[in-house]
């Protein structure tokens, strides 16, 4: 089984023979995840810096562990970014929680024509901070080192403007003629794939994305709910590349 995963600051990770966790991350590896003297863990600032370790000693609220090595893992090419129009309810916590877990760099939320969920004032906020949380936890919790960005809440011109600088644009969409399979990646460069509401997009909405260069594809037989088609088209694209390709662990 693999070592269990905290998140520390780049300066406190990058220097010195141990690490002392403390805050709400020493917490929980000492009350909550009860480490104990002697196992092992693995230590991120979730933007590619890993850090093995040993654990020295256990406090009430904080950890202190002794530094076994270091490693900077690249980020991974192509980069993928999902922009996902908000979905009702928590489901839009179940989309960034599998898509952090499938590998996601970027995931944008969108506020689609026909999205029935609204982000206006505080409760944007917190709805935003909510996702930004999740994709954190998700990112400790499949062993990440490097975690998605949540983006601020984009609108249809700011995801023209996406596709429009992405190396490639994809657009999901149910009435498409060219399977997703069929899609050609980049080695390098960023790849947008656009994930619509349960409503489906407007026609201006396509007509915008076309205009940007991206291309409709359909991603299967079935219709699936907005809060998991993102996470499937990942998983068909990413295995296409070669970030899905076996490595080893840092």
């Amino acid at each position: 089984m693999s070592p269990p995963v905290f998140v520390a600051d780049r300066a406190v990770l990058a220097a010195g023979t141990e690490v002392r966790l403390t805050g709400p991350e020493g917490h929980h590896a000492a009350a909550v995840r009860r480490i104990a003297v002697g196992e092992r863990v693995m230590l991120t600032d979730g933007a590619g810096l890993v850090v093995r370790a040993e654990t020295l000693e256990v406090h009430r609220d904080e950890v202190l562990f002794s530094v076994l090595g270091r490693s900077e893992v690249p980020a991974g090419e192509p980069r993928l970014v999902v922009v996902q129009a908000l979905p009702k309810g928590e489901r839009g916590e179940v989309a960034v929680e599998t898509l952090t877990e499938v590998g996601v760099d970027v995931i944008v939320p969108w506020a689609a024509s026909r999205c029935v969920t609204r982000w206006r004032d505080e409760r944007g906020a917190k709805a935003l901070g909510r996702w930004r949380s999740t994709a954190r936890e998700a990112g400790k919790q499949s062993r990440r080192p490097w975690f998605p960005e949540v983006s601020d809440l984009a609108s249809t011109a700011d995801v023209v403007r996406l596709l429009a600088d992405a190396a490639l644009g994809i657009v999901l969409h149910e009435e498409a003629d060219l399977p997703l399979s069929a899609a050609v990646l980049p080695t390098f460069g960023t790849v947008v794939v656009v994930v619509g509401p349960e409503g489906g997009l407007s026609a201006e909405e396509r007509e915008a994305f076309a205009g940007a260069g991206a291309t409709a594809y359909l991603l299967g037989p079935t219709v699936l709910r907005t809060s998991t088609a993102g996470t499937v088209a990942a998983a068909v694209l990413l295995a296409a590349t070669p970030r899905w390709s076996p490595s080893p662990h840092p």
